[in-house]
Formats: C-alpha cells, structure tokens, sequence
C-alpha cells in the first residue's frame, strides 16, 4: 500500500490532536504530513518530532497544488468549514472536516453536496462514532438486551475558564462579523453527546428529526450557551436529551444513556466504556476499542473500507445545530445563579440537573430548575 499525502489545515488548538495522530500512522507507514496551512507558520518546535519538515503555506489551495495531497484535514474555525472542504472537493481532494461540520443548514447542504458533486469522499470528525461500542450498543439493542427502547438520554458536565471564550475572535459566538458560528456547549465541545445519542437510536440523518425543542442558557459572559439542553423527536419514535454544560461544579466524562423497559444501557464514549444493567442479571461492563477515522478514510481509499461518518450521517445532528442557531439568543442566568472558582464560573446543582435529564428524558425547565425558561423552545 502507498503512503497517503496529506495537508493539515489548522495545526494549532485541537489541530495538534491531529498533528500527533498524523504522526502515530505516519510511524505506521499509512500516511506522510506533505503541507501545514496555517496564517502564521508553525515554528520546529511546534512540529511533533518525527514528522520532517512539511511545506507550510496559508493559502490552502496553493498548498494542495504544490503537494499533490490527496486528503485534507480541515480543523479550522467553523465558519470556515464549507468553503475550505469545496477547495479541496474542486482538486479532487478528499477530506477529513473536523465537527461540528458547519454552522446552519444550508452551509451544510452546500457543503455536502458540493462534496458529492465532485465525487471526493468526506469523513465527518465525531470520533465517538469510530467507537466500536457503537454497534455492539445497537447489537444489543436489536437482540432486545434491554426490553423496548423508550428514548436516549445524554448528559455532558465539563469546565471551562473564562480564558476558553478568548481563545480565539469566534470562540463563544454565534456571530461574527453577520457570519453564523454558532460555537456552544451542545453544538462544540459536547457535540458527541449529541451525535452519539442520535447514532445509538438510528436516527442520523436529516429526515430522521420531526420535531426540536432547545433551552439555551449562559453563565459565562458570551454569545453562545454554555448550559443547554434539547429534546430531539425522531421518526423512529423515541425521543433523544441531551443537557450539557461548562459550568459543571465536579467536571466528569459525558455520557450517553439508552432506556429500555427491562434495563438500561450507559455508553462514556470517550472511554469506550459500556454498563449494562438489566432484569435478572447482574451489572455487566465492557471496554471497547476504536477506529480511527483519518486512518479509516485512508482504509477507504485504498481498499474500500465502508466510511464511518460521511456528510449524511450527520444530518439529523445538524438540524439540531440549526433548530440552536435560530432560536432565540442563549438567556444569561441571574447573577446569583452561579459564583466563580478560580478562573471559571460554576452553576450550583447544575450536575445533578444534567444527570437527572439523561435519567429521565426531561429538559431543565420540566426538573424545576430555578433559572430555566417558563417553556422550551420548539422548532
């Protein structure tokens, strides 16, 4: 099998996640690092060891020409997503596009198809997904491990200073300069609760959603939320809840839940771990291994391996990122809904609230949360 060239765009931030996982199938013969496009270039100690010296350029086409390279990796800011991944798609370049994929609907779209039109492959960034829990989840599901499913709950407690929000001129907005971005907590960093809950119901493509409800709620000083929850109804007829927040007094690994009537299923995907509870058995619990996706885009490229996460398989997770970009502006929570510890701001109780959701399939405002909204938002 030939090496596979590639061209990193975006290698600061989560970009040097990518660049070490470059290295690691580097070191396996799987794939070279021909080009870094970055606005300012990276200096030698911010390459990891072993990785040469790849040509560095900010202009993402011209770097593309002049490597030949025949994947990109795309983890620059989100607003930047559509028209970078149908730089490469017109080269005939095929694409790994970091989550969330685009802020609306409608870029998404443009993007997908563009992609398809081209006939360039692209793999959506929900690592989650490469999980092989995944399908072991949905094996059990389908076996009737658990009774009927009634629904899927996800709850994600995580921390984050107030330095996180002046990372970057997008971090913490909706808008920037009249362009969507859409940068909050269920729509970046805990998107995989999202995507992940929806893949475990079946519904993961854009006509599995019916119906949306979102309450969008911030401590931090932002555009965006930071404490959010949503309901997405599907057409398979179970509901998915998602609640999540950045605000979390005891940060922990989020989690995704499935119920059923004689047990329930909890999947932290960012361990790969599985607990099944069920009628008459003891508690049961498995640790899975992962699929890497540039390493499975690869695998599909040269050997036909089916691809984890195309464009499709993310529609339903894009209606929710839309039925969030058009609701009304994330509330901000009353002054003292929440204190400070050290550099960040904490919601008291707001733990239990996104653990309680996940257990019961109810937003914030049903738990009787002292600063939700009278009503959720439906779209």
């Amino acid at each position: 099998m030939s090496t596979v060239d590639i061209v990193l765009a975006g290698a600061r931030g989560h970009g040097r996640w990518h660049l070490e996982n470059i290295r690691r199938l580097q070191d396996k013969g799987i794939v070279r690092l021909a080009g870094i496009c970055e606005l300012t270039p990276l200096d030698a100690a911010e390459i990891p060891e072993g990785l040469g010296t790849p040509e560095q350029s900010g202009d993402f086409g011209a770097l593309l020409d002049s490597t030949g390279a025949r994947i990109a990796v795309i983890c620059t800011p989100i607003p930047t997503h559509t028209d970078l991944a149908l730089e490469a798609a017109r080269r005939g370049v095929h694409l790994l596009l970091e989550k969330p994929p685009a802020p609306s609907y409608a870029e998404f779209r443009r993007m997908a198809d563009g992609v398809a039109a081209a006939g360039v492959v692209c793999q959506i960034g929900f690592q989650s997904l490469g999980s092989h829990a995944v399908p072991a989840i949905r094996q059990l599901i389908a076996e009737g491990a658990i009774g009927e499913i009634s629904g899927i709950g996800g709850a994600g407690a995580w921390a984050r200073p107030e330095s996180y929000y002046r990372r970057a001129p997008w971090a913490g907005k909706r808008r920037l300069n009249g362009v969507d971005v859409i940068d909050g907590a269920l729509t970046n960093p805990l998107a995989h609760a999202v995507a992940t809950g929806l893949a475990l119901n079946g519904s993961t493509r854009a006509e599995d959603v019916t119906d949306i409800r979102t309450e969008l709620l911030r401590a931090n000083d932002i555009e965006s939320d930071d404490t959010s929850c949503v309901r997405v109804t599907t057409a398979q007829g179970r509901p998915v809840t998602v609640a999540a927040t950045l605000c979390a007094e005891h940060p922990d690994d989020p989690y995704v839940l499935v119920h059923g009537g004689r047990g329930r299923i909890t999947f932290w995907y960012k361990q790969d771990r599985v607990l099944l509870q069920r009628a008459g058995h003891g508690p049961e619990e498995y640790e899975y291994g992962s699929t890497d996706l540039l390493e499975n885009l690869v695998d599909h490229l040269t050997d036909g391996t089916d691809l984890l996460v195309p464009p499709d398989e993310t529609g339903a997770f894009m209606k929710v990122v839309e039925a969030i970009r058009t609701a009304p502006d994330p509330a901000p929570l009353p002054r003292g809904a929440w204190h400070l510890v050290a550099d960040r701001r904490v919601v008291p109780g707001v733990d239990g609230l996104v653990a309680a959701s996940a257990d019961t399939l109810a937003l914030f405002s049903e738990l009787g949360a002292p600063w939700a909204p009278p009503r959720e938002v439906s779209t």
